[in-house]
Order: structure tokens, then C-alpha cells, then sequence
């Protein structure tokens, strides 16, 4: 691991010391600015810090290993989406709210279409890597992952390519949808469908 990697495994850490700080001041001095602090650390800190990662170290659709001299921005974008993915009630709070959690994904560089439906107990590994189109219905329990990771010769072999979804597009409850992975328009996936990793 490089020294950016290492210094970024604890950036989850200190997203959490940060809420656990936001929510003292609620506790102690309530008021907007400690409710503001709380929403700052929560959702406004992370993307920051990621679209500055990006705009530096975008990521690359391609194959990589992950325990080599070179850094992986797949790893350090991973480190600051993992709290997403550690406490999902963060981003199921959004899906509460119509045209949210849509919005929330274009914010880390995803394009999300019109009128796309979000389920409870989604899963997505990686926000900035989605291609969807309009009118999408995702079932419950779905899971996209635009990574793969390998053991391999003493390594890990990364694979990262985006996930594209085309409009009108059903997602059946229970699916997993793989890196590379192109659904075309008007195409409805049964439940517990796993669509494997495309190359």
C-alpha cells in the first residue's frame, strides 16, 4: 500500500469522529448550526472530498492490483464511500425523499435518468461509476457493483468498469448486477438474477 492509501483507511474514521462530534453539540448546544454540522459531516464532507480525489486521481476502468507500489484511486474513492455502505440508513434516508437520492448520485458523477425508482436495501459499491436511464424500477435487496475483486498471484487484481442501465428497465428483487454488466431499454430482469462480470 502507498502512504495515500494507508492515510486514507482512516478516513472512515474520521467521518465518524466527526458525527460522533456533530452529535455532541446537538446534545449539549442544540441548534442549526450543530444540525447543520451533523448534515455537513454525514453527507456534505464526503463527496467533497471525493470530487477533490477525483479531479486528481479519477478513476480508470481497467484492471489493476491493489497491493503494488502504485496507487489506486479505486481504493482511496472505496475509503470514502465506505460509510455509505457501513450505515446504509444514511443513504436510505434519501431514498425517502423523490428525486433525492437520484440527485445525490449525479452529485458523485454518476448519470441517473428521470423517474428512476430506489427500493430499501440497495446496494452500490461505487456512486461515481452508474450509467441509468429513465423510468428504472430497482426491486428490493438489489446490489451493483461496478468493481470485482481477485486473488491472484500474490496479489489482488482489481476490475472496474461501470455499470450501465438503458429506460425502462425492471430490476427484480434480490438482483446482482457485476462490473461491465449493459442492460438495454425496455428489458425486465426475474428476481434473484445475477448478471455476471463483463469484460
Amino acid at each position: 500500500m502507498t502512504l495515500l492509501s494507508t492515510v486514507l483507511s482512516f478516513f472512515p474514521t474520521l467521518v465518524m469522529l466527526m458525527i460522533f462530534g456533530s452529535f455532541l453539540g446537538i446534545c449539549y448546544q442544540p441548534g442549526i448550526i450543530s444540525v447543520l454540522s451533523l448534515f455537513f459531516s454525514i453527507y456534505i464532507f464526503p463527496l467533497l472530498i471525493y470530487q477533490i480525489h477525483n479531479y486528481f486521481l479519477p478513476i480508470k476502468e481497467d484492471i489493476s492490483y491493489l497491493c503494488g507500489k502504485e496507487y489506486s484511486p479505486w481504493w482511496g474513492s472505496h475509503q470514502i464511500q465506505s460509510i455509505y455502505i457501513t450505515f446504509p440508513v444514511f443513504e436510505a434516508i434519501l431514498r425517502l425523499i423523490p428525486g433525492a437520492f437520484s440527485l445525490w448520485l449525479r452529485l458523485w458523477g454518476s448519470t441517473v435518468g428521470k423517474k428512476v425508482y430506489w427500493t430499501p436495501k440497495l446496494e452500490i459499491a461505487d456512486r461515481g461509476l452508474l450509467e441509468i436511464g429513465d423510468n428504472v424500477i430497482f426491486g428490493y435487496g438489489v446490489g451493483i457493483y461496478s468493481h470485482i475483486i481477485k486473488p491472484k498471484k500474490q496479489d489482488l487484481l482489481l476490475y472496474v468498469k461501470k455499470v450501465k442501465i438503458g429506460s425502462n428497465v425492471f430490476v427484480g428483487a434480490g438482483n446482482n448486477i457485476a462490473p461491465g454488466v449493459n442492460i438495454n431499454d425496455n428489458t425486465y430482469i426475474p428476481i434473484s438474477t445475477t448478471l455476471p462480470v463483463v469484460k
